[in-house]
């Protein structure tokens, strides 16, 4: 067991992000037999499609892109991934689009565009590899008609800052969208469509990762109307989404495509990376390292501040009476929660996780608190995550730092980054949401 708490978070980690490697991830599912290609329990006969294109979006796009690309070869023609800036990786067939997230960009929405009329050129023998994964709905604007970039733009901040689940987020975006929500697959008809997901979403949901494109929308203009009053956001969204959103309650605007409609009888969809994957190989390093181990969930959400002081507790509940796990003890969660923006300060969740936590751990000799994203960004910083134990609040108070103001600020990255525990990971080329580690010694 590593003495150092914070390298040994680290370490449990990056084997975490090992087992959802995108590339890896596409290539355990997807193999080239002769002419049948095997997608998980599917076959495809290669000699009944005349094209395959891969198209798609996402921060794993790239390194996703190149698993087809290998398995393929010659086979593929070519295809077009829209990635977040500096999610990169060399692709032979497949170009790339660098765009905005998490707040759309221009060259998004021309990504955007540009994929959804190369799908309108394809046949019923076309076979369409569409690469999902989280960040894609940022990264694929392309609002209805009468809503245009900078409102999307302002619509997406409003959400993102309310404190809205993904998936109530997600409801509201797929319905200003023209290609997310279904729309994808139904411009693409009659190609054969098989999308490979990598998730970022709580229970794995298809239709809510990256927004779904080439899924049938369970969700309804109704419902964003009730995300929209449940986060009294009337008054600060832009009159053009809150007509367009009315609209559709109305029947002046069509409804997104359901599941049972028939140009989804032909899709696939694989989950080929999550979450809780990620969290069972931290577990699996954890228990080398020495530790008793325990997976919390897989499925943590809510606000922030208060996730982080039940994850405190738990910590207590370790250190004072052996329960549920007898130290040395790692405890594992994954999820994603939301802040409510009330300062104007730098961070993200979980940075704010992290400084919640710790503050609740002060004085608790033993106690460590790891959290980083997946994707290697935490909000708008450069940083994953980052990692504090029992000393936090002694630190910064010595250094003249105040954590109840930096928590009020939501100010959590210039905290962390006077302390020296910022996690920086750079783009890790995966998203599977959050991974939460407890260390009690």
């Amino acid at each position: 067991m590593k003495e150092n708490a914070k390298d040994t978070c680290l370490a449990i980690f990056r084997t975490g992000l090992a087992a959802v490697e995108p590339r890896e991830a596409v290539k355990r599912v997807l193999r080239l037999t002769n002419d049948d290609l095997r997608v998980g329990e599917r076959k495809y006969r290669l000699k009944d499609f005349k094209r395959i294109v891969v198209v798609g979006a996402g921060k794993a796009g790239a390194p996703m892109a190149q698993a087809v690309e290998e398995v393929l070869g010659e086979r593929l023609e070519g295809g077009l991934v829209i990635v977040k800036y500096g999610y990169t990786a060399p692709l032979k067939k497949v170009r790339l689009i660098e765009a905005g997230h998490p707040i759309p960009d221009e060259a998004g929405q021309r990504g955007a565009e540009e994929l959804l009329e190369m799908v309108k050129g394809l046949g019923g023998d076309d076979l369409v590899l569409c690469l999902l994964s989280g960040g894609g709905s940022a990264l694929l604007p392309f609002p209805v008609e009468g809503v245009d970039l900078a409102e999307k733009q302002e619509t997406t901040t409003i959400l993102l800052e309310s404190g809205a689940t993904i998936h109530e987020i997600n409801t509201v975006r797929k319905h200003l969208s023209r290609i997310k929500g279904g729309w994808l697959a139904k411009a693409a008809a009659p190609a054969t469509i098989v999308s490979l997901i990598l998730s970022d979403v709580i229970g794995d949901d298809i239709d809510v990762i990256a927004s779904g494109p080439t899924v049938g929308d369970r969700s309804t203009f109704r419902e964003c109307l009730r995300v929209i009053e449940k986060y009294d956001l009337n008054t600060p969204m832009p009159p053009s989404v809150m007509t367009h959103l009315h609209k559709g309650t109305g029947g002046a605007v069509q409804e997104t495509p359901k599941p049972d409609d028939p140009v989804f009888c032909t899709a696939y969809h694989l989950i080929v990376g999550s979450n809780i994957l990620c969290l069972e190989a931290a577990a699996r390093k954890a228990e080398e390292l020495g530790y008793h181990t325990l997976i919390l969930s897989s499925r943590i959400e809510g606000e922030t501040r208060e996730v982080a002081k039940v994850h405190g507790a738990i910590l207590k509940e370790v250190i004072g009476t052996g329960r549920p796990l007898a130290s040395p003890a790692c405890i594992i969660s994954g999820g994603e929660t939301t802040v409510t923006i009330r300062g104007k300060g730098k961070g993200g969740r979980n940075q704010e996780f992290v400084l919640a936590c710790g503050k609740e751990i002060a004085g608790l000799k033993g106690a460590a608190v790891f959290s980083a994203g997946t994707d290697g960004t935490d909000g708008p910083t450069d940083a994953a995550g980052a990692f504090a134990d029992w000393r936090m609040v002694e630190r910064a108070l010595a250094m003249g730092l105040d954590p109840d103001a930096a928590l009020r600020e939501n100010d959590s990255y210039p905290f962390f980054e006077r302390l020296g525990v910022l996690i920086i990971t750079g783009p890790t080329n995966t998203n599977v949401m959050d991974v939460r580690i407890l260390i009690a010694v």
